[in-house]
């Protein structure tokens, strides 16, 4: 893609990298930058450090964390937000969606350690504070919406909607993301885990979330309609942004110099004592190297952290010229991405041979066994290609074609099929059996002891638009509107068998005349995978 004249957000844009990579992209001239930082303040010094290479290009500020709603909200509508299903309405609350919405960004660059904001809030203390609490007779409300809160994966996931329903907003074209190993590139037996564990479970928490946010990504960019995805994964140390010699600061706060004497270890110890020694008012300077968002570290820190066979480390400069190349279209070999889409085992050859084979097999089957028909069983998921398969085999049962339904028209459709069920009971009785009620024009409704949609044991009150809900997602619905929706599709499918030429013979179409044989029999599977992948933009595209 063009940078030159494109708008473009960096997430996470005041951070080592992302300050990099600004400064890659303003030497190719964008219309407009707007960094992201989870303090406003840090963009806006990102901002004011970067003016005096932007030119023409307009740069901007924003601040707050990406992966909770935007304003201040409660705990309980916060985690809310996490955990519930997500509508319209519910992803414009999140901070993430309306940053997108407000910038329209062409390309986004991701540059937040996301894996270390979700694994670093430590599921495993808050769980064993529950867990004692329900030994010592039950956890309290302020305990369990903790843990709640530390859950990681419902987080992880709720990032990827918002980011991927925000990015169609915006019309984003590529996303970039650069990502993280967890372990700056190490194995198990990595040294630097702030913990008595080698390596500490939040730590290799930190590598699981990474790796699902990759597997996430990959999908993204498996998705039809969705932003170009790339990911550049460092794993090695990150470094460096500037060294000098000034006093130290951990975690925000200044190391002061102390004066200790010896003193008996006694009969038990804490690991604070203030009365241990006397803090002065000095505070620790020495000489330092800042690698920004993972802290400063002394000379020898750094000697022992870059050495041969430890983390090592990456410059900055490095890793945004590599995303500066992918967002171009270059193949910098670095795309987590690309690797995956090459490693993965996809539809093989042989499959496709043996598809043909097993199809056959099963239709002589059906035959050999008095014509009983195979349609669904409700294991594939969800309970909507149940309802789908269903309804084309009533179909098929009373109309046999796809010319037959276009002719018969909405009205008729639907009376002919209460008829075919009138007369045939257990063609409606075996949707029933799998989950799946047969609701009728009158409102009346054929069903089993047991309904897959609504999901879940539940007892709700009916109203007219729960029924359209679950209609849609998983009953067999017989009603003119849904007879009308039917005979549009075929209609659809039928202006496409138009559309290709008498004579066509080459590889163009996927689904030629000879694939959809108009004036066959429905064949319910190709008919629905039709829905999916066109109607429903569920296709594969690789």
């Amino acid at each position: 893609m063009e940078i030159r004249g494109s708008r473009i957000l960096v997430l996470g844009g005041w951070g080592l990298a992302g300050m990099a990579i600004c400064r890659e992209f303003l030497a190719r001239e964008p219309s407009e930058i707007r960094i992201h930082s989870l303090r406003k303040k840090q963009a806006e010094e990102a901002v004011r450090d970067l003016r005096p290479l932007a030119g023409a290009c307009r740069l901007t500020a924003s601040g707050g964390d990406i992966f909770d709603l935007a304003g201040k909200r409660s705990r309980r509508e916060r985690l809310a937000a996490q955990l519930a299903a997500l509508g319209k309405e519910e992803e414009r609350g999140f901070l993430l969606h309306e940053i997108l919405e407000e910038s329209r960004p062409q390309i986004v660059v991701d540059c937040v350690n996301s894996a270390t904001a979700i694994a670093y809030r430590d599921l495993f203390r808050v769980s064993e504070q529950a867990l004692a609490s329900l030994d010592d007779g039950g956890a309290s409300r302020e305990e369990v919406e903790e843990l709640l809160e530390a859950l990681y994966i419902p987080r992880l996931i709720r990032h990827i909607q918002v980011l991927y329903r925000g990015m169609i907003a915006a019309q984003t074209q590529i996303y970039l993301k650069v990502g993280t190993s967890g372990t700056g590139g190490m194995g198990l037996n990595i040294p630097y885990t702030h913990s008595e564990e080698r390596p500490s479970r939040v730590l290799l928490s930190k590598s699981a979330i990474a790796g699902a946010h990759s597997m996430l990504l990959f999908l993204m960019a498996r998705t039809a309609g969705a932003p170009i995805t790339k990911e550049i994964k460092p794993a090695a140390a990150i470094a460096w942004k500037r060294i000098a010699h000034g006093p130290i600061y951990r975690r925000g706060l200044p190391i002061h110099r102390v004066e200790a004497v010896p003193r008996p270890l006694g009969g038990s110890f804490s690991s604070y004592d203030p009365d241990a020694a006397q803090e002065c008012d000095e505070i620790l300077e020495t000489v330092y190297i800042d690698t920004g968002e993972n802290g400063i570290f002394s000379l020898e820190e750094f000697s022992a952290l870059t050495t041969a066979e430890q983390m090592e480390f990456v410059t900055p400069e490095e890793i945004a010229r590599l995303v500066a190349y992918e967002v171009e279209g270059r193949n910098t070999g670095h795309d987590v991405i690309n690797a995956l889409d090459n490693a993965v085992l996809g539809p093989t050859y042989r499959a496709g041979l043996l598809r043909h084979w097993a199809l056959e097999r099963m239709n002589d089957l059906e035959r050999e066994h008095g014509g009983s028909r195979s349609v669904a069983f409700e294991m594939l998921g969800p309970p909507r290609i149940t309802k789908l398969l269903f309804e084309a085999h009533l179909l098929r049962a009373e109309f046999g074609t796809m010319e037959a339904v276009r002719g018969a028209g909405p009205t008729e459709v639907c009376r002919r099929l209460h008829r075919l069920l009138r007369e045939q009971p257990e063609l409606a009785n075996e949707a029933a059996a799998v989950g799946i009620p047969v609701l009728l024009n009158g409102g009346e409704m054929i069903r089993g002891p047991r309904v897959i949609a609504p999901a879940g044991l539940c007892r709700e009150p009916v109203s007219p638009g729960k029924v359209e809900a679950w209609a849609h997602d998983g009953w067999v619905d017989l009603r003119p509107e849904n007879c009308a929706c039917w005979v549009s599709r075929f209609e659809r499918i039928h202006v496409e068998i138009e559309d290709i030429p008498e004579q066509e013979t080459s590889s163009r179409y996927l689904r030629n005349r000879h694939f959809w044989a108009e004036g066959s029999t429905i064949q319910p599977g190709k008919v629905v995978g039709w829905i999916l992948s066109v109607e429903e933009l569920g296709a594969r595209v690789k």
